[in-house]
Protein backbone atom coordinates (compact mmCIF):
# COMPACT_ATOMS: atom_id res chain seq x y z
CA UNK A 1 0.00 0.00 0.00
CA UNK A 2 1.08 3.16 -1.29
CA UNK A 3 2.12 5.69 1.58
CA UNK A 4 -0.17 8.68 2.21
CA UNK A 5 1.98 11.53 0.20
CA UNK A 6 1.78 15.02 3.24
CA UNK A 7 -0.52 17.30 2.89
CA UNK A 8 0.23 21.26 2.35
CA UNK A 9 -2.42 24.18 2.80
CA UNK A 10 -1.53 26.97 0.85
CA UNK A 11 -2.35 30.34 2.53
CA UNK A 12 -2.84 28.55 5.88
CA UNK A 13 0.99 26.75 6.56
CA UNK A 14 3.40 28.36 6.90
CA UNK A 15 5.75 28.21 3.46
CA UNK A 16 9.57 27.41 3.58
CA UNK A 17 12.39 27.15 1.12
CA UNK A 18 12.62 23.23 1.92
CA UNK A 19 8.89 22.64 1.72
CA UNK A 20 8.73 24.75 -1.33
CA UNK A 21 11.33 22.03 -2.74
CA UNK A 22 9.54 19.17 -1.78
CA UNK A 23 6.25 20.59 -3.23
CA UNK A 24 7.82 21.37 -6.54
CA UNK A 25 9.30 17.26 -6.33
CA UNK A 26 6.28 15.53 -5.44
CA UNK A 27 6.89 14.99 -2.38
CA UNK A 28 4.47 17.09 -0.43
CA UNK A 29 1.53 17.93 -2.04
CA UNK A 30 -0.59 21.25 -1.48
CA UNK A 31 -4.11 22.02 -1.21
CA UNK A 32 -6.75 24.72 -0.59
CA UNK A 33 -8.53 24.08 2.58
CA UNK A 34 -12.30 25.04 2.97
CA UNK A 35 -11.21 27.78 5.55
CA UNK A 36 -9.09 29.29 2.66
CA UNK A 37 -11.63 29.39 0.32
CA UNK A 38 -14.01 31.12 2.12
CA UNK A 39 -11.56 34.01 2.64
CA UNK A 40 -11.01 33.52 -0.81
CA UNK A 41 -14.08 34.32 -2.12
CA UNK A 42 -15.02 37.09 0.88
CA UNK A 43 -11.67 38.76 -0.55
CA UNK A 44 -13.04 38.74 -4.16
CA UNK A 45 -16.11 40.19 -3.17
CA UNK A 46 -14.30 43.20 -1.81
CA UNK A 47 -12.99 43.51 -5.43
CA UNK A 48 -15.89 43.09 -7.03
CA UNK A 49 -17.48 46.21 -4.98
CA UNK A 50 -14.69 48.67 -5.55
CA UNK A 51 -14.37 47.63 -9.47
CA UNK A 52 -17.99 48.71 -10.07
CA UNK A 53 -17.79 51.89 -7.44
CA UNK A 54 -16.84 55.28 -8.73
CA UNK A 55 -13.91 55.65 -6.30
CA UNK A 56 -10.64 55.19 -8.48
CA UNK A 57 -8.88 52.13 -7.13
CA UNK A 58 -5.11 51.88 -8.69
CA UNK A 59 -5.42 48.21 -10.81
CA UNK A 60 -8.87 47.57 -10.25
CA UNK A 61 -10.65 50.49 -12.17
CA UNK A 62 -7.49 51.85 -13.34
CA UNK A 63 -4.60 51.43 -15.54
CA UNK A 64 -1.20 50.22 -14.80
CA UNK A 65 1.87 51.96 -13.94
CA UNK A 66 2.18 55.20 -15.73
CA UNK A 67 -1.39 54.78 -16.27
CA UNK A 68 -2.55 54.89 -12.84
CA UNK A 69 -4.66 57.94 -13.13
CA UNK A 70 -6.90 56.44 -16.53
CA UNK A 71 -10.21 55.42 -15.27
CA UNK A 72 -11.26 51.68 -17.30
CA UNK A 73 -14.99 51.41 -17.32
CA UNK A 74 -16.31 48.26 -15.78
CA UNK A 75 -16.95 46.43 -18.98
CA UNK A 76 -13.19 47.22 -19.95
CA UNK A 77 -11.71 45.88 -16.58
CA UNK A 78 -11.87 42.34 -17.28
CA UNK A 79 -10.21 42.99 -21.33
CA UNK A 80 -7.39 44.65 -18.89
CA UNK A 81 -6.80 41.61 -17.55
CA UNK A 82 -5.62 39.67 -20.72
CA UNK A 83 -4.29 41.98 -21.96
CA UNK A 84 -1.84 42.88 -19.36
CA UNK A 85 -0.74 38.88 -19.63
CA UNK A 86 -0.20 39.26 -23.43
CA UNK A 87 1.83 43.02 -23.17
CA UNK A 88 3.92 42.37 -20.09
CA UNK A 89 5.12 38.57 -21.91
CA UNK A 90 8.17 40.58 -23.03
CA UNK A 91 11.18 38.16 -21.30
CA UNK A 92 14.18 37.42 -23.61
CA UNK A 93 17.05 35.04 -23.51
CA UNK A 94 17.01 31.23 -22.41
CA UNK A 95 14.23 30.01 -20.14
CA UNK A 96 15.03 29.94 -16.71
CA UNK A 97 15.16 26.05 -15.13
CA UNK A 98 11.86 23.96 -15.19
CA UNK A 99 12.22 23.53 -10.99
CA UNK A 100 12.43 27.47 -11.30
CA UNK A 101 9.60 27.75 -13.28
CA UNK A 102 7.95 25.31 -11.16
CA UNK A 103 9.12 27.35 -7.95
CA UNK A 104 6.87 30.41 -9.43
CA UNK A 105 4.39 28.82 -9.65
CA UNK A 106 4.32 27.11 -6.23
CA UNK A 107 5.18 31.02 -4.82
CA UNK A 108 2.67 32.40 -6.34
CA UNK A 109 0.06 30.07 -5.47
CA UNK A 110 0.85 30.53 -1.48
CA UNK A 111 1.39 34.19 -1.75
CA UNK A 112 -2.28 34.79 -3.54
CA UNK A 113 -4.21 32.13 -1.03
CA UNK A 114 -2.97 34.58 2.11
CA UNK A 115 -5.87 36.22 0.31
CA UNK A 116 -5.48 40.11 0.39
CA UNK A 117 -5.01 40.00 -3.57
CA UNK A 118 -8.47 39.66 -4.92
CA UNK A 119 -7.83 36.45 -6.48
CA UNK A 120 -10.81 34.01 -7.28
CA UNK A 121 -10.98 30.37 -6.64
CA UNK A 122 -10.98 29.11 -10.36
CA UNK A 123 -7.52 30.74 -11.44
CA UNK A 124 -5.99 29.49 -8.19
CA UNK A 125 -7.22 25.70 -8.96
CA UNK A 126 -6.16 26.16 -12.60
CA UNK A 127 -2.31 26.81 -11.25
CA UNK A 128 -2.70 24.04 -8.45
CA UNK A 129 -3.67 22.12 -12.08
CA UNK A 130 -0.16 22.68 -13.48
CA UNK A 131 1.28 22.00 -10.08
CA UNK A 132 0.15 18.94 -9.83
CA UNK A 133 0.34 17.51 -13.23
CA UNK A 134 3.53 18.91 -13.52
CA UNK A 135 2.87 21.09 -16.66
CA UNK A 136 5.18 23.72 -15.88
CA UNK A 137 5.07 27.13 -17.93
CA UNK A 138 8.29 28.23 -20.33
CA UNK A 139 9.56 31.53 -18.95
CA UNK A 140 12.43 33.51 -20.22
CA UNK A 141 15.27 34.28 -17.81
CA UNK A 142 15.60 38.09 -19.02
CA UNK A 143 13.55 41.27 -18.68
CA UNK A 144 12.67 41.68 -15.00
CA UNK A 145 14.00 44.74 -12.89
CA UNK A 146 12.78 43.14 -9.52
CA UNK A 147 10.46 46.45 -8.80
CA UNK A 148 6.91 46.37 -9.50
CA UNK A 149 7.10 42.55 -9.41
CA UNK A 150 8.55 40.35 -11.48
CA UNK A 151 6.42 41.55 -13.71
CA UNK A 152 8.04 40.15 -17.70
CA UNK A 153 8.73 36.46 -15.84
CA UNK A 154 4.98 36.25 -13.96
CA UNK A 155 3.08 37.45 -17.27
CA UNK A 156 4.94 34.25 -19.22
CA UNK A 157 4.23 31.92 -16.06
CA UNK A 158 0.81 32.67 -16.83
CA UNK A 159 0.46 33.36 -20.09
CA UNK A 160 -1.24 29.65 -20.28
CA UNK A 161 -3.76 30.20 -18.29
CA UNK A 162 -5.56 31.83 -21.06
CA UNK A 163 -4.24 29.83 -24.07
CA UNK A 164 -0.89 32.21 -24.86
CA UNK A 165 2.76 31.08 -23.99
CA UNK A 166 4.46 27.87 -23.86
CA UNK A 167 4.84 24.42 -21.38
CA UNK A 168 7.18 21.77 -20.65
CA UNK A 169 4.35 18.96 -21.14
CA UNK A 170 5.70 15.34 -20.67
CA UNK A 171 9.07 16.94 -21.20
CA UNK A 172 8.58 18.04 -24.59
CA UNK A 173 8.03 22.03 -25.10
CA UNK A 174 4.60 22.93 -26.83
CA UNK A 175 2.48 26.22 -27.27
CA UNK A 176 -0.68 26.07 -24.84
CA UNK A 177 -2.54 26.10 -27.31
CA UNK A 178 -1.54 22.77 -28.11
CA UNK A 179 -1.88 22.44 -24.60
CA UNK A 180 -5.64 23.05 -24.65
CA UNK A 181 -6.19 20.30 -27.30
CA UNK A 182 -4.42 17.96 -25.89
CA UNK A 183 -6.12 18.28 -22.47
CA UNK A 184 -9.42 19.45 -23.23
CA UNK A 185 -9.16 23.21 -21.74
CA UNK A 186 -10.80 26.78 -22.32
CA UNK A 187 -9.31 29.88 -21.18
CA UNK A 188 -9.66 31.32 -17.48
CA UNK A 189 -11.98 33.52 -17.12
CA UNK A 190 -9.63 36.63 -15.75
CA UNK A 191 -12.27 39.18 -13.33
CA UNK A 192 -11.01 42.37 -12.60
CA UNK A 193 -7.76 42.90 -10.78
CA UNK A 194 -6.55 39.18 -11.56
CA UNK A 195 -4.40 39.31 -13.95
CA UNK A 196 -2.40 42.65 -12.39
CA UNK A 197 -2.14 40.38 -9.10
CA UNK A 198 -0.78 37.40 -11.40
CA UNK A 199 2.00 39.64 -12.79
CA UNK A 200 2.79 41.43 -9.33
CA UNK A 201 4.99 39.95 -7.24
CA UNK A 202 8.82 38.75 -6.46
CA UNK A 203 8.31 35.41 -7.52
CA UNK A 204 10.84 35.11 -9.68
CA UNK A 205 13.43 36.57 -7.68
CA UNK A 206 12.48 34.30 -4.86
CA UNK A 207 12.39 31.14 -6.65
CA UNK A 208 15.32 31.66 -7.80
CA UNK A 209 16.77 32.25 -3.38
CA UNK A 210 14.63 29.15 -2.98
CA UNK A 211 17.44 27.11 -5.64
CA UNK A 212 20.45 29.54 -4.20
CA UNK A 213 19.37 28.40 -0.18
CA UNK A 214 19.32 24.93 -1.38
CA UNK A 215 22.31 24.98 -3.12
CA UNK A 216 24.98 27.22 -1.26
CA UNK A 217 23.50 25.08 1.53
CA UNK A 218 25.09 21.63 -0.26
CA UNK A 219 28.55 23.78 -0.82
CA UNK A 220 29.00 24.90 2.21
CA UNK A 221 28.54 21.37 3.85
CA UNK A 222 30.70 19.44 1.47
CA UNK A 223 33.20 22.00 0.99
CA UNK A 224 33.68 21.55 5.43
CA UNK A 225 34.37 17.78 3.90
CA UNK A 226 36.65 18.60 1.05
CA UNK A 227 38.65 21.18 3.52
CA UNK A 228 39.14 18.68 6.06
CA UNK A 229 40.24 15.82 3.25
CA UNK A 230 42.87 18.45 1.96
CA UNK A 231 44.14 19.37 5.47
CA UNK A 232 44.70 15.98 5.87
CA UNK A 233 46.33 15.60 2.48
CA UNK A 234 48.89 18.29 3.44
CA UNK A 235 49.38 17.63 6.87
CA UNK A 236 47.86 20.50 7.94
CA UNK A 237 47.32 20.95 11.93
CA UNK A 238 44.27 20.49 13.59
CA UNK A 239 44.84 22.92 16.01
CA UNK A 240 43.53 25.94 14.61
CA UNK A 241 39.66 24.37 14.74
CA UNK A 242 40.18 23.37 18.60
CA UNK A 243 36.96 25.03 19.67
CA UNK A 244 38.29 26.65 23.25
CA UNK A 245 39.85 28.75 20.38
CA UNK A 246 36.76 29.80 18.68
CA UNK A 247 34.69 30.43 22.06
CA UNK A 248 36.91 33.58 22.04
CA UNK A 249 35.40 34.87 18.99
CA UNK A 250 31.86 33.36 19.05
CA UNK A 251 30.23 33.74 15.76
CA UNK A 252 27.97 30.84 15.59
CA UNK A 253 28.37 29.54 12.20
CA UNK A 254 32.35 29.96 12.44
CA UNK A 255 31.92 27.81 15.22
CA UNK A 256 30.05 25.46 13.64
CA UNK A 257 32.74 24.79 10.59
CA UNK A 258 35.48 24.49 13.27
CA UNK A 259 33.44 22.06 14.87
CA UNK A 260 32.69 20.32 12.07
CA UNK A 261 36.46 19.71 11.13
CA UNK A 262 38.09 19.50 14.62
CA UNK A 263 35.67 16.08 14.79
CA UNK A 264 36.69 15.11 11.42
CA UNK A 265 40.58 15.19 11.94
CA UNK A 266 39.71 13.59 15.65
CA UNK A 267 41.67 10.03 16.31
CA UNK A 268 43.55 10.21 13.38
CA UNK A 269 46.71 8.71 12.34
CA UNK A 270 47.55 11.30 9.88
CA UNK A 271 47.67 13.98 12.42
CA UNK A 272 49.57 12.22 15.19
CA UNK A 273 51.75 11.40 12.80
CA UNK A 274 53.23 15.11 12.22
CA UNK A 275 52.41 16.40 15.59
CA UNK A 276 56.47 17.10 16.46
CA UNK A 277 57.23 18.74 12.92
CA UNK A 278 58.96 21.95 12.61
CA UNK A 279 55.93 23.90 10.61
CA UNK A 280 54.74 26.21 12.99
CA UNK A 281 51.54 27.11 11.19
CA UNK A 282 49.85 26.30 8.58
CA UNK A 283 49.22 28.96 4.94
CA UNK A 284 45.77 30.90 5.70
CA UNK A 285 43.71 28.86 3.19
CA UNK A 286 43.84 26.16 5.87
CA UNK A 287 44.42 27.55 8.75
CA UNK A 288 40.90 29.92 8.47
CA UNK A 289 38.64 27.42 6.94
CA UNK A 290 36.55 27.77 9.86
CA UNK A 291 36.42 32.02 9.77
CA UNK A 292 36.05 32.12 5.73
CA UNK A 293 33.73 29.46 5.19
CA UNK A 294 31.68 30.42 8.32
CA UNK A 295 31.06 34.03 6.92
CA UNK A 296 29.55 32.18 4.13
CA UNK A 297 27.34 30.19 6.44
CA UNK A 298 26.37 33.44 8.19
CA UNK A 299 25.36 34.86 4.19
CA UNK A 300 23.70 31.99 3.49
CA UNK A 301 21.12 32.31 7.39
CA UNK A 302 20.43 35.55 6.49
CA UNK A 303 19.25 34.85 3.07
CA UNK A 304 17.10 31.78 4.10
CA UNK A 305 15.48 33.89 6.77
CA UNK A 306 14.53 36.93 4.50
CA UNK A 307 13.30 34.44 2.18
CA UNK A 308 10.55 32.57 4.30
CA UNK A 309 9.52 35.84 5.66
CA UNK A 310 8.93 36.84 1.54
CA UNK A 311 7.52 33.17 1.02
CA UNK A 312 4.90 33.75 3.02
CA UNK A 313 4.36 38.04 2.41
CA UNK A 314 1.86 39.67 -0.04
CA UNK A 315 3.86 40.96 -2.14
CA UNK A 316 1.33 42.41 -5.30
CA UNK A 317 -0.43 45.96 -5.54
CA UNK A 318 -2.54 46.74 -4.37
CA UNK A 319 -3.36 44.66 -1.27
CA UNK A 320 -6.99 44.08 -0.29
CA UNK A 321 -6.92 44.80 3.76
CA UNK A 322 -10.35 44.45 4.44
CA UNK A 323 -13.79 45.15 3.56
CA UNK A 324 -13.29 49.04 3.28
CA UNK A 325 -9.30 48.73 3.06
CA UNK A 326 -7.15 49.09 -0.26
CA UNK A 327 -3.61 50.14 -0.21
CA UNK A 328 -1.47 51.00 -2.96
CA UNK A 329 2.04 50.23 -1.57
CA UNK A 330 5.06 48.66 -2.43
CA UNK A 331 5.14 45.42 -1.33
CA UNK A 332 6.32 44.29 -4.68
CA UNK A 333 9.64 45.79 -4.57
CA UNK A 334 12.33 43.09 -4.30
CA UNK A 335 15.23 44.74 -2.52
CA UNK A 336 15.16 43.00 0.58
CA UNK A 337 16.13 39.85 -1.66
CA UNK A 338 18.59 42.04 -4.20
CA UNK A 339 20.86 42.93 -1.63
CA UNK A 340 20.28 39.73 0.40
CA UNK A 341 20.96 37.46 -3.07
CA UNK A 342 24.31 39.85 -3.39
CA UNK A 343 25.51 38.99 -0.49
CA UNK A 344 25.12 35.24 -1.30
CA UNK A 345 27.03 35.43 -4.16
CA UNK A 346 30.09 36.80 -2.60
CA UNK A 347 29.74 34.32 -0.04
CA UNK A 348 29.90 31.63 -2.95
CA UNK A 349 32.47 32.97 -4.77
CA UNK A 350 34.70 33.44 -1.55
CA UNK A 351 34.08 29.68 -0.77
CA UNK A 352 35.47 29.20 -4.49
CA UNK A 353 38.59 31.72 -3.47
CA UNK A 354 39.74 30.14 -0.86
CA UNK A 355 39.13 26.42 -2.46
CA UNK A 356 41.24 27.77 -5.61
CA UNK A 357 44.05 28.64 -2.70
CA UNK A 358 44.04 25.23 -1.67
CA UNK A 359 44.00 23.69 -4.90
CA UNK A 360 47.12 25.41 -5.67
CA UNK A 361 48.54 24.32 -2.68
CA UNK A 362 48.26 21.16 -2.78
CA UNK A 363 50.38 21.36 -6.08
CA UNK A 364 53.67 23.01 -4.65
CA UNK A 365 54.88 19.87 -2.15
CA UNK A 366 54.87 22.00 0.51
CA UNK A 367 53.50 18.40 2.27
CA UNK A 368 55.96 16.42 3.31
CA UNK A 369 55.53 13.19 1.25
CA UNK A 370 53.54 14.31 -1.05
CA UNK A 371 55.09 14.94 -4.46
CA UNK A 372 54.52 18.41 -6.64
CA UNK A 373 51.84 18.64 -9.12
CA UNK A 374 50.59 15.61 -6.99
CA UNK A 375 52.48 12.71 -9.58
CA UNK A 376 55.92 11.18 -8.71
CA UNK A 377 56.44 10.99 -12.43
CA UNK A 378 56.25 14.93 -13.66
CA UNK A 379 57.96 15.97 -16.88
CA UNK A 380 56.54 13.52 -19.33
CA UNK A 381 53.79 14.32 -17.28
CA UNK A 382 51.60 17.66 -16.73
CA UNK A 383 49.96 16.08 -13.86
CA UNK A 384 47.71 17.73 -12.11
CA UNK A 385 48.81 21.33 -13.17
CA UNK A 386 45.86 22.12 -15.27
CA UNK A 387 43.44 21.56 -12.99
CA UNK A 388 44.02 24.25 -10.92
CA UNK A 389 44.05 26.58 -14.48
CA UNK A 390 40.38 25.87 -14.10
CA UNK A 391 39.71 26.41 -10.77
CA UNK A 392 41.28 29.87 -11.24
CA UNK A 393 39.10 30.70 -14.86
CA UNK A 394 36.07 29.72 -12.39
CA UNK A 395 37.33 31.52 -9.49
CA UNK A 396 38.12 34.46 -11.41
CA UNK A 397 34.57 34.58 -13.33
CA UNK A 398 33.09 34.58 -10.08
CA UNK A 399 34.56 37.33 -9.13
CA UNK A 400 33.24 39.38 -12.18
CA UNK A 401 29.88 38.27 -11.11
CA UNK A 402 30.03 39.84 -7.25
CA UNK A 403 29.36 43.30 -8.57
CA UNK A 404 25.85 44.11 -7.01
CA UNK A 405 22.99 44.37 -9.25
CA UNK A 406 21.69 45.40 -6.46
CA UNK A 407 23.78 48.58 -6.25
CA UNK A 408 22.13 49.75 -9.66
CA UNK A 409 18.78 51.30 -10.26
CA UNK A 410 17.27 52.13 -14.12
CA UNK A 411 14.11 53.91 -13.77
CA UNK A 412 11.25 52.34 -16.04
CA UNK A 413 7.36 52.74 -16.64
CA UNK A 414 7.66 56.61 -17.51
CA UNK A 415 9.30 57.44 -14.52
CA UNK A 416 6.97 55.99 -12.07
CA UNK A 417 8.88 53.47 -11.26
CA UNK A 418 11.92 55.38 -10.58
CA UNK A 419 13.49 53.02 -8.24
CA UNK A 420 14.12 49.62 -9.11
CA UNK A 421 16.02 46.35 -7.45
CA UNK A 422 17.55 44.37 -9.81
CA UNK A 423 16.78 41.42 -7.50
CA UNK A 424 16.25 38.96 -10.51
CA UNK A 425 19.41 39.61 -11.78
CA UNK A 426 20.94 39.38 -7.92
CA UNK A 427 19.22 35.26 -8.48
CA UNK A 428 20.41 35.07 -11.97
CA UNK A 429 24.16 35.62 -11.46
CA UNK A 430 24.42 33.89 -8.25
CA UNK A 431 22.94 30.48 -9.39
CA UNK A 432 26.18 30.95 -11.99
CA UNK A 433 28.19 31.84 -8.98
CA UNK A 434 27.10 28.39 -7.56
CA UNK A 435 27.24 26.55 -10.55
CA UNK A 436 31.00 27.45 -10.87
CA UNK A 437 31.52 26.83 -7.24
CA UNK A 438 30.63 23.39 -7.78
CA UNK A 439 32.87 22.57 -10.12
CA UNK A 440 35.66 24.43 -8.29
CA UNK A 441 35.16 22.08 -5.54
CA UNK A 442 35.01 19.30 -7.36
CA UNK A 443 38.51 20.10 -8.82
CA UNK A 444 39.47 20.49 -4.99
CA UNK A 445 38.03 17.17 -3.81
CA UNK A 446 40.17 15.19 -6.91
CA UNK A 447 43.30 16.98 -5.80
CA UNK A 448 42.90 16.55 -1.94
CA UNK A 449 41.67 12.50 -2.63
CA UNK A 450 45.09 12.81 -4.84
CA UNK A 451 47.45 14.02 -1.99
CA UNK A 452 45.83 11.96 0.58
CA UNK A 453 46.96 8.87 -1.33
CA UNK A 454 50.34 9.39 -0.72
CA UNK A 455 49.92 8.55 3.53
CA UNK A 456 48.95 5.27 2.90
CA UNK A 457 48.57 3.37 5.11
CA UNK A 458 48.35 5.82 7.63
CA UNK A 459 44.15 6.40 8.24
CA UNK A 460 42.04 9.39 9.28
CA UNK A 461 38.74 9.64 10.88
CA UNK A 462 36.11 7.09 10.31
CA UNK A 463 34.22 9.89 8.33
CA UNK A 464 37.28 10.98 5.85
CA UNK A 465 38.39 7.31 5.43
CA UNK A 466 34.73 6.78 4.21
CA UNK A 467 34.43 10.13 2.24
CA UNK A 468 38.04 8.96 0.36
CA UNK A 469 37.16 5.50 -0.07
CA UNK A 470 34.00 6.26 -1.74
CA UNK A 471 35.51 8.92 -4.29
CA UNK A 472 37.98 6.28 -4.87
CA UNK A 473 35.35 4.56 -6.33
CA UNK A 474 34.38 6.99 -9.04
CA UNK A 475 37.79 8.52 -9.84
CA UNK A 476 41.03 6.41 -9.78
CA UNK A 477 44.53 7.49 -8.14
CA UNK A 478 46.42 8.93 -11.06
CA UNK A 479 49.73 7.87 -11.91
CA UNK A 480 49.66 9.10 -15.54
CA UNK A 481 48.42 11.60 -17.44
CA UNK A 482 44.95 11.11 -18.40
CA UNK A 483 41.99 12.92 -19.97
CA UNK A 484 40.75 15.12 -16.23
CA UNK A 485 37.96 16.23 -17.83
CA UNK A 486 36.40 12.63 -17.04
CA UNK A 487 37.44 13.05 -13.40
CA UNK A 488 36.23 16.38 -13.01
CA UNK A 489 32.97 15.50 -14.22
CA UNK A 490 32.70 12.58 -11.81
CA UNK A 491 33.37 14.62 -9.10
CA UNK A 492 30.99 17.42 -10.36
CA UNK A 493 28.02 14.52 -9.50
CA UNK A 494 29.07 13.37 -6.37
CA UNK A 495 28.98 17.35 -5.48
CA UNK A 496 25.96 18.21 -7.33
CA UNK A 497 23.85 14.75 -5.89
CA UNK A 498 25.20 15.11 -2.12
CA UNK A 499 26.99 11.58 -2.16
CA UNK A 500 29.86 12.84 0.23
CA UNK A 501 27.17 14.43 2.95
CA UNK A 502 25.79 11.03 2.53
CA UNK A 503 28.59 9.31 4.18
CA UNK A 504 28.77 11.91 6.55
CA UNK A 505 25.29 11.43 7.81
CA UNK A 506 26.02 8.00 8.57
CA UNK A 507 28.62 9.11 11.32
CA UNK A 508 26.52 12.61 11.92
CA UNK A 509 26.67 12.11 15.76
CA UNK A 510 29.90 12.06 15.51
CA UNK A 511 30.43 15.26 14.11
CA UNK A 512 27.86 17.90 15.59
CA UNK A 513 28.83 20.81 16.85
CA UNK A 514 25.09 22.29 18.95
CA UNK A 515 23.82 24.34 15.76
CA UNK A 516 23.12 22.15 13.65
CA UNK A 517 19.37 23.59 13.95
CA UNK A 518 20.58 26.98 12.71
CA UNK A 519 22.84 25.90 9.87
CA UNK A 520 21.98 22.15 8.39
CA UNK A 521 17.93 22.67 8.34
CA UNK A 522 15.86 24.29 6.05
Amino acid sequence: MSQRKLIFQYGEDHLTAGKALSIARGQLKGELSNQIREKLKSNRQVVDHFSKGKKAVYGINTGFGPLCSTRISSEDTVLLQYNILKSHAVGVGAPVSTLISKLMLILKMHALSLAHSGISIAVLERIQWHIDNDIIPIVPSQGSVGASGDLAPLAHLFLPLIGEGAVVYRGKAITASELFQLENLSSVELLPKEGLALINGTQFIAAHAVVIIEKLHNCLSQSDLIAALMVEGLLGSSNPFHPELHELRPYPANQHVSGRIFKLLNNSEIVASHEDCERVQDPYSLRCVPQVHGASRTSWLHLKELTEIELNSVTDNPVIIDSSTIISGGNFHGQPLALALDYAAVAGSEIGNISDRRIYLSLMGVAQGVPKLLMENTGTNSAFMMLQYTSAALASENKSLCFPASADSIPTSLGQEDHVSMGSISGRKTLKILDNLEYILAIEMICAAQSFDFHHPLKSSTILNGVHSLIRTKIAHADADRVFKEDIEQAVQLVRNKTLLKIADQYKHQIETGFEDIFENF
